[in-house]
């Protein structure tokens, strides 16, 4: 569940298929992301899940995998 709400942000955000963002996808290397991007969709995530993300954690969060593993840590 998680995964879907990451993958379907990002899809939206970056206007590409669902499908094609998998958990070794890369934030920058793979959809072009640059730190307002990043900053973005650390926002939205925030928002989604009623969470604060620090600055420390927003930075190691550079993979769909880790993004995932982190939410779901928090839960």
């Amino acid at each position: 569940m998680i995964f879907e709400n990451v993958r379907n942000a990002l899809a939206q955000q970056f206007e590409v298929e669902p499908e094609s963002i998998t958990a070794e996808t890369n934030l920058i290397d793979d959809l072009g992301a640059d730190s307002l991007d990043v900053v973005e969709l650390i926002m939205s995530l925030e928002d989604m899940y009623g969470i604060s993300i620090s600055d420390e954690d927003a930075a190691q969060l550079y993979t769909v995998g880790r993004i995932v593993e982190y939410l779901e840590k928090l839960q």
